[in-house]
Parts: C-alpha cells; sequence; structure tokens
C-alpha cells in the first residue's frame, strides 16, 4: 500500500488515460447547473473541498441531468479514504465489506461517498499487503475490492460509460474519461474494459445492463452484449440477497414490463427468478405478469409507492395457486391447504431469491383476501372493507380480472361498492338463496354438573 501511495503521488500509477487526461465539458456544452444538484449533495462535496479533497458528484446522477431525466440518488466520489471522509462529516457511517463506502446523513436524507478506486495491479504491484483490500475467485469474480486509487483509475474501474462521468459542482464541468457523454447522446451502453473480464469480476453487471438498457431506452453495444449468454450462469454464485435487490431495482423502475423482455432477450431469466421461468412459457399466465407489471410502471411513473411486497405476490400467485389445489386434493381443509401453500411457495422462492421475512405477512394478507371478495352478502363486505389490506388486496383482484383470472364483473362491482351509498351498497348486496348461508346447530348435550370436568363427563 506505501508502495502505491508513493506511486501514486508521483503519477507513475494512472492507468493509461491518466496520461492524456480527461476530456473536461464545460456547462455551455452538456448544460448541467448547479442548481439541479442535491443540496445534500452540494454541502458534501464542499466539505470534502474544504478538507483538502476533491470531490465530484458521480455516476448515474449526472448520466440521467444529461439525459434531462431527475435523479432519483446524488453519489460522491472523492480520494479521501473512507476513514477521512468519516473525519469530516460526524453524522456518517462506514458500510460495506465488498466495497466500503461511507453514508453522509443530511436530515433525512443519505449521500454515498466513495473512495476512488484502482484499476487492476500489475503483478510487480501486488502484494502480501493487498491480500485483504482485493481478493477474486479462481474464475476471476471479484469478492472484495477496497484498493483505493485515482480518478483515472476509478473512471476504468466504473461498468459503463456512461456511469463513468464526474461533475465537479463548484465550476460547473463534466470530466469524463471513456466517452460516456457521446454514447450518451448515442444511446448506447458500453461497458468499460473486455467485456468478459468485466462480467466475470461482477456477474451482476450482466443483470445491471439489462436493466439500464429497459430504464434508459438505450441499445447494448454488440461488443458488450456478445459474451452474456455464455456466462449467464455465473449468476448462480452471487448471494440470493444481492439478487433481490438487483431484480427489485428492475421490477420498480417504472420500465418492468421491458426490463423482463431484456431479460428474456439477453436469457437472464433462467435461474433467478423461476416463477418468471414458469410465467413467460404459459400463455394464460403471460397476460396476467404484463398487466401486473404495466400496473406497477404506471403506478411509478405518476409518482404512487410500488411495494416489493406486491410484486412478489404478483409472480408468485401462480405458484401459489398449484400449491393450493395439490394440498386440496390431499384432503386438507380449505384453511389448512391455503396456510401451507402460502408457506411452502415462500419459503421455497426465498432460497433463491433471499427476500425479507417481513413481506410475508403483507404477501400472505393479500392472497387470502381474495377468496372474501367472492362474499358479496350480508356484512361480510362491510367488514373486509375495514381490513387494512383492503386496497391492496383490491388492487390485486383488479390484475387479476385483467389478467383473466377472476370475473370482470366481480372487480366492477368492488369498484362501485366502497363510493356507493347506504341505499346503494343495501341494493348492490347479493342475496343467498334459499337455505344457503344457514349453519346447522348442534343439539346441546346434557348441562354437566357443576364442577364437573370435561374429561369426567366424557368418561362418564
Amino acid at each position: 500500500m506505501i508502495r502505491r501511495f508513493i506511486k501514486k503521488v508521483f503519477g507513475k500509477s494512472a492507468a493509461s488515460k491518466a496520461d492524456s487526461g480527461p476530456r473536461i465539458i464545460p456547462v455551455e456544452v452538456h448544460g448541467i447547473r448547479r442548481e439541479q444538484i442535491h443540496s445534500c449533495a452540494l454541502k458534501t462535496t464542499r466539505a470534502l473541498k474544504e478538507a483538502g479533497y476533491s470531490a465530484f458528484v458521480v455516476g448515474g446522477a449526472v448520466r440521467d441531468l444529461l439525459l434531462g431525466r431527475e435523479p432519483k440518488d446524488f453519489d460522491v466520489a472523492t480520494d479521501a479514504l473512507p476513514e477521512q471522509v468519516r473525519q469530516v462529516f460526524r453524522r456518517s457511517r462506514l458500510i460495506g465489506r465488498r466495497f466500503q463506502i461511507v453514508h453522509v446523513y443530511c436530515g433525512a436524507d443519505t449521500i454515498e461517498v466513495t473512495t476512488y478506486r484502482a484499476a487492476s495491479l500489475p503483478k510487480e504491484d501486488e502484494s502480501d499487503e493487498d491480500d485483504d483490500a482485493r481478493v477474486t475467485a479462481e474464475d476471476g469474480m471479484l469478492l472484495r475490492d477496497n484498493v483505493f486509487g485515482n480518478q483515472a483509475e476509478d473512471a476504468e474501474r466504473r461498468d459503463f460509460t456512461v456511469n463513468a462521468l464526474y461533475y465537479d459542482p463548484e465550476t460547473e464541468e463534466v470530466w469524463e474519461w471513456h466517452g460516456g457523454v457521446e454514447d450518451a447522446k448515442k444511446k448506447v451502453l458500453r461497458i468499460i474494459g473486455d467485456p468478459i473480464q468485466r462480467f466475470r469480476e461482477d456477474p451482476v453487471r450482466m443483470l445491471r445492463a439489462a436493466r439500464f438498457a429497459a430504464k434508459l431506452d438505450f441499445h447494448i453495444d454488440p461488443a458488450t452484449r456478445a459474451p452474456i449468454a455464455e456466462l449467464a450462469s455465473m449468476l448462480e454464485r452471487i448471494p440470493s440477497a444481492r439478487l433481490f435487490d438487483e431484480m427489485m431495482k428492475l421490477l420498480l423502475s417504472g420500465h418492468a414490463e421491458r426490463g423482463v423482455r431484456q431479460l428474456r432477450a439477453e436469457g437472464l431469466h433462467h435461474g433467478i427468478l423461476p416463477m418468471l421461468d414458469t410465467i413467460l412459457d404459459d400463455p394464460e399466465r403471460q397476460k396476467f405478469l404484463h398487466v401486473a407489471l404495466h400496473d406497477t410502471d404506471e403506478r411509478v411513473r405518476q409518482g404512487h409507492s410500488a411495494s416489493p411486497a406486491f410484486m412478489l405476490a404478483c409472480l408468485l400467485w401462480f405458484d401459489m395457486q398449484g400449491e393450493l389445489k395439490r394440498n386440496r386434493n390431499s384432503g386438507q381443509s380449505d384453511q389448512s391447504a391455503l396456510y401451507d401453500a402460502m408457506d411452502a411457495v415462500l419459503e421455497r422462492q426465498r432460497r433463491v431469491l433471499a427476500f425479507p421475512r417481513r413481506f410475508d405477512g403483507t404477501i400472505k394478507e393479500i392472497w387470502s383476501l381474495q377468496s372474501r371478495f367472492e362474499q358479496r352478502s350480508g356484512a361480510r363486505p362491510f367488514r373486509l372493507l375495514s381490513h387494512p389490506r383492503f386496497r391492496a388486496g383490491y388492487d390485486f383482484l383488479l390484475i387479476r380480472a385483467k389478467g383473466e383470472d377472476a370475473a370482470q364483473e366481480l372487480a366492477d362491482w368492488w369498484t362501485r361498492f366502497p363510493d356507493a351509498n347506504d341505499n346503494e351498497r343495501e341494493a348492490m348486496l347479493i342475496k343467498p338463496q334459499a337455505g344457503e348461508g344457514k349453519t346447522k346447530r348442534r343439539k346441546r348435550g346434557p348441562r354437566k354438573p357443576a364442577g364437573e370436568s370435561a374429561i369426567e363427563v366424557k368418561l362418564g
């Protein structure tokens, strides 16, 4: 580490790109103004610079502003080491093992600060001191990378050219190292470096390629796309929790329909989301899936919330229905069959895609409410209206109706009923047929003597 620091100070360790320096684009050309940057990101870069470090807004935020989009997050890159960043900001937290980053807090907002990372080390630079900082598996997958460098090396370590853009809020300049601005104009998603090596280092980059292509409406550069089919199986080695996080980003991005099509086009859906394997190969289920994805996309685009639990309930619905049918056929009661089916499906899927157990309650309530929508007589509809998950269950029913998994008439009835007045509701209630809804009264046995236990009565 000391040798590398000395080389960095004297400029010997910089990558070949550093020799020519970055292309610095003035605000008159790129059009991104300081006022468009989140105030917390501005405070973060300013504080780091005042402490003597370089600091840039980096990555997706710069890309989105360049494309005229509103960024979701503002990340900062700096030459300050993680512990030095923590010394600058009292309200901050060091997180991560695979890639150490610092979360800087400004009120309710969080800015992710990363230290410039070094490019791959030449053999003569490798030493025992780096063993814990960078760990690579035999197949080239990067298990941990906390070797720090300069901005040129950091740009080389980033995944796609459009994400290797650095914005200086002080000068309002964009610094680029790999032609990301030009690729953004051409709507090209191009990986930095050798695609095979970069995908081997981190197979999740293949999922990110599909997600960004769908989200940005970009086409994937042919050289970037070429090795994906061959390397797709490497995703099986990615921790299931990380896969879940990446898949939720895709499914709740507002471009889920296009994203799923992109996944299938690249052959990346097999084994990651087994429920997609089944749904996409079944014409009857395809319609339901596309309705669910379209509905979620519309909600996100309109600024409404989209729940991972609701999306999982949609994706796993047919699996649960199949399990429920098998349980009933084996002789289980309806209630027991439903509970066992829900538990079995959620646990089976969690082994592949580790979603948090806190979603289980919401998913189960959405599923279990579906049969209650069929009950439209007496006081039952009124009790259902007061259920805390009524809205989620109702939204799920609408998707089922559009996907031809439930009667449209049933969905229309529940659309009218909540807003109807008392007289209209009374008229809408379905009158039970003769004998329907009545329960037989059990004959009471002889009253047991006072003080006699139930066991004594039974034995006596």
